[in-house]
């Protein structure tokens, strides 16, 4: 009897990538370096999205500490008023 297809399947490659010990600690200037080989047509949208979520969490963080009609937590039931 021959075994079944699924059964002989090795995987190509493994699953995780295990860092080289040369590339493990990598230092600022490394890590600036990177940044050279995004597309300069890439910045400006970039720019663009970091104002934004820049301003939606201060727009958020200032609703939550300034509302004073925000239910943070449930009513209770002694709390009503009959």
């Amino acid at each position: 009897m021959y075994p079944s297809p699924i059964l002989r399947m090795q995987p190509t490659r493994p699953s995780f990538a295990l860092p080289k010990e040369g590339q493990s600690a990598h230092t600022i200037s490394q890590r600036l370096r990177t940044l050279k080989k995004i597309p300069p047509e890439l910045l400006p949208l970039g720019l663009v999205l970091g104002v934004a979520v820049g301003a939606a969490i201060y727009s958020s963080t200032k609703k939550l500490m300034t509302d004073k009609t925000l239910r943070l937590t449930p009513n209770r039931p002694e709390d009503r008023e009959h």
